[in-house]
């Protein structure tokens, strides 16, 4: 890290990992078979949750790769509730097929985070608690045991990259004195991260470094956790029988 560069901790909070299988696929074997891959946030500070979604189903690689990952922010309440419900399982019927399944939402990763100011841009660093060690799951899914993320927010109000973006009536409507801070650009930094509290709002994620430490020159207070304090479980609410724990304790497919 250049000493010129100045590091400002705005937010630490509880990072939460999970990916849901496509209709009706009960065993998923792999990245193929996952529907929505979610990171949800819980902010110290703040008695909320956030929920954001990945388009590309995965997390971009740390280093090297210069991708480009598009996620927007599908939830934000402070009832843990309606994060629980989006992640539950769901039967319905259908005119042409009959009864369908969405499947539960499956936990792969638990930890801390924080957003920080780096120099001109922000970043999105975390480090897992669980699972210990990962495996196939987070392999596929591009979660690190640690990472940093340069992270952006979209200007509602200009046109979405190409194979990009949220409909027209899906995407955020910013308070005035957020949505100045665009001045007429398409995007700017996630600063300050009171942007993530509003669904809709749009994101790019960029990865940056395998080594939080070394690259910001923070520390994030990783706790040891087992199974029995796992608290994917005790805060978002998850039923252990409904959410299998194989991938976030083991980082086995299920």
């Amino acid at each position: 890290m250049a000493k010129s560069e100045k590091v400002e901790v705005m937010e630490r909070g509880d990072i939460y990992f999970a990916y849901r299988p496509k209709i009706d696929v009960e065993t998923p074997k792999g990245i193929d078979d996952v529907q929505r891959f979610y990171m949800i946030l819980k902010p110290r500070e703040a008695d909320r949750y956030r929920m954001v979604v990945f388009g590309q189903k995965k997390l971009p690689e740390v280093e090297g790769s210069g991708e480009r990952y598009w996620a927007f922010v599908d939830k934000v309440s402070r009832k843990v509730d309606d994060v629980t419900r989006e992640l539950g399982a769901e039967q319905y019927e259908t005119k042409t097929r009959g009864e369908r399944t969405r499947p539960a939402a499956r936990p792969a990763g638990e930890g801390v985070y924080a957003l920080v100011r780096h120099g001109d841009h922000t970043h999105l660093a975390y480090v897992l608690e669980l699972p210990a060690e990962g495996s196939d799951v987070q392999r596929e899914l591009n979660i690190r045991d640690e990472g940093s993320y340069i992270i952006s927010v979209k200007n509602p109000q200009t046109p979405s990259p190409r194979g990009m973006g949220l409909g027209e009536h899906e995407e955020a409507e910013f308070p005035k004195r957020l949505q100045e801070r665009f001045r007429n650009r398409r995007f700017i930094n996630v600063d300050p991260p009171e942007f993530l509290n509003h669904e809709g709002a749009e994101l790019l994620f960029v990865g940056a470094a395998a080594d939080v430490s070394d690259e910001l020159g923070i520390t994030l207070d990783a706790e040891r956790e087992t199974e029995d304090t796992a608290e994917v479980f005790s805060d978002l609410e998850l039923d252990r029988q409904e959410h299998p724990t194989a991938p976030l304790l083991k980082g086995e497919w299920a």
